[in-house]
């Protein structure tokens, strides 16, 4: 048996680079703010997105817990963005993961702890320069 915390521990640590992703069923339903979507293959290519176009990535796990099929965890999401002044983003929210009977991952929710034009409002204020 897989020790599925152990493993999303390690890939919070070093997100978003070599994700585990045969911990998600082929079909995972995965939500957050701004996308909604199912499939391992699209979470892959969100991933990639990030990983992509977004300069320093630090995603802070500060909690995981478990129980039954549920996962849920409470983390920090941060990055520059490539704008001239790179101001540095930041996202706190967490995460609800459900598990099958053979512990993949079948849905995978976030939800931010602050608004669309809050993360919006990082962009443009060159006061967030750090």
């Amino acid at each position: 048996m897989i020790n599925i915390i152990q493993i999303l521990q390690e890939d919070y640590q070093r997100f978003p680079v070599n994700q585990t992703y045969s911990i998600y069923a082929q079909d995972v339903y995965f939500q957050d703010p701004l996308n909604k979507f199912s499939g391992v293959e699209r979470y892959k290519q969100m991933i990639k997105f990030i990983s992509t176009w977004f300069i320093d990535i630090k995603m802070d796990l500060h909690d995981i817990q478990q129980e039954g099929d549920i996962i849920k965890t409470k983390w920090t999401l941060s990055w520059n963005t490539p704008l001239p002044w790179r101001p540095r983003i930041s996202i706190p929210g967490w995460s609800e993961l459900r598990l099958n009977s053979v512990d993949l991952i079948t849905s995978h929710i976030d939800y931010w702890n602050c608004s669309r034009l809050d993360v919006l409002k990082q962009h443009l204020f060159l006061s967030n320069r750090r």
